[in-house]
């Protein structure tokens, strides 16, 4: 099943962007100028990276590695260097969420947070207070992002990563009117790949696929380094999926391996498409290699589910089991993992776990449509479909046009005998992507078929 949520490749850009901005107070001919104590030399791998987010695209992961160690050996010499403790901080964030590693998180936090010790906030420290925004939203915890980007807005409104920042938390809180407001200020202080990204998902949201679709496609051309249009390649492989459009998702996601082999959004979405297509073989190879390069709970959660449809349930139970251990991984390192492993309870263990986690998660004010279709879909499952069909509404009539939304929202109705309408649904669901999920697809044209015809009314009057 296609996980529906806010995108963490964009939430990797979200990142990047911040580390765009903390390292391009460095940049200068290839070398870096940390905090108070004047430029320095960078190795030449550094400098790449530095060079990158200059010009506010993504480096490759190798070059990533090299600017942390350069800031780490350069903090133990010189730690009341607030500057270098951010760009530490910012490259801690976007290294774990690109690897799915969240025991980088807390060296992240640590790091920005000795930034802000060394520099206040108050007296100006805008990029520790960017990369906890960034580290918020790689954690979920999206109400918090918007404290830290709407801060540094206030003090600096013409500082564009805030608005990075700021659209992926206001998208995760379910306000599509400020992440439309946040993506246009970007996109004016901005132009470019970052900018043109975050359009695109604000678009999708909103259910102008051509719209986000065009300006994915722009974000491809205007990327200045290949990890940054591999990123850009694989969101328009996505939007490719969910217009029910498998063969072109995999030629975008395979152009996107083509440039960072082991990119793990790019291998997942490719597994997906080839299940879609009916290579199945290839599809779990392929998540196999995603789950490697970037060891995630929604692509154990995928896989398991096709092993399941492909009748291979012990090797669906061992990915299961896995989801578990990453999210339990995740929690341990505060990133909030509660709505894919409430996704697996719901369909597969105990939906009045999934019922507590997401309701816990709405009182937060994640009131995003993926919380409010995962909600809707546990108490449909944990035997509340009155109480389900709210939420489910609320997911399918917010603009996003999800296969899987409308199969919930079908499934729902039909248990509330609202033939009509569950057949409406279940039939939009197919006609958006008739293979949206190898193992929910199916089950969809199972209903639908049980609810046969609708009726044949006899003229008034006879």
């Amino acid at each position: 099943m296609k996980t529906e949520r806010v995108s963490r490749a964009v939430l990797l850009a979200g990142a990047g962007a911040v580390l765009a901005g903390a390292v391009a107070l460095f940049a200068t001919d290839g070398l870096v100028g940390p905090g108070r104590d004047g430029p320095r030399p960078v190795p030449a791998a550094a400098g790449q990276a530095v060079r990158a987010a200059g010009a506010g695209a993504r480096a490759s992961l190798p070059v990533l590695h090299a600017l942390i160690g350069d800031r780490e050996k350069w903090l133990r010499a010189h730690p009341r260097d607030e500057a270098s403790w951010a760009v530490l901080g910012a490259a801690y964030v976007e290294r774990g969420t690109r690897e799915g590693d969240p025991a980088a998180f807390p060296r992240a936090e640590r790091a920005l947070r000795r930034s802000l010790a060394v520099y206040p906030a108050a007296k100006g420290n805008a990029d520790a207070q960017l990369g906890l925004g960034a580290l918020a939203n790689a954690r979920g915890d999206f109400a918090a992002a918007r404290r830290w980007g709407e801060a540094v807005r206030e003090r600096s409104p013409r500082r564009w990563e805030a608005y990075a920042v700021l659209v992926d938390a206001y998208r995760g809180l379910g306000d599509h009117v400020s992440a439309g407001r946040a993506a246009d200020r970007l996109g004016a202080l901005r132009p470019g790949s970052t900018a043109l990204s975050r359009a695109a998902q604000v678009y999708r949201d909103r259910g102008w696929r051509e719209d986000a679709s065009a300006t994915a496609a722009e974000a491809v051309a205007r990327a200045d380094t290949p990890a940054e249009r591999a990123a850009c390649l694989q969101r328009l492989g996505d939007l490719a999926w969910e217009r029910g459009e498998p063969a072109e998702a995999a030629a975008r996601h395979a152009a996107a391996l083509d440039l960072v082999p082991r990119h793990g959004p790019a291998l997942a979405g490719r597994a997906r498409a080839l299940a879609a297509l009916g290579r199945t073989e290839e599809a779990v190879r392929g998540y196999r290699a995603a789950l490697e390069a970037q060891p995630l709970p929604e692509y154990a959660l995928e896989a398991g589910e096709l092993l399941q449809a492909l009748g291979r349930r012990d090797e669906a139970r061992e990915q299961y089991a896995r989801l578990r251990e990453l999210a339990e991984e995740e929690a341990a390192h505060g990133v909030n993992a509660s709505l894919v492993p409430a996704r697996f309870e719901a369909d597969h263990a105990d939906p009045e776990a999934a019922v507590t986690w997401l309701r816990a998660e709405w009182r937060r004010g994640h009131r995003s449509v993926e919380v409010a279709d995962a909600l809707g879909w546990a108490l449909y499952r944990a035997g509340r479909a009155r109480e389900a069909l709210p939420f489910a509404r609320r997911a399918t009539e917010r603009g996003l046009r999800s296969a899987l939304f409308s199969y919930h929202r079908g499934m729902i109705e039909r248990e509330l005998g609202m033939a009509g309408a569950a057949r409406r649904r279940l039939s939009e669901a197919l006609r958006v992507h008739p293979e949206f999920s190898p193992l929910f697809a199916p089950r969809a044209r199972e209903a639908l078929a049980a609810l046969g015809e609708p009726p044949l009314r006899a003229p008034r009057g006879r």
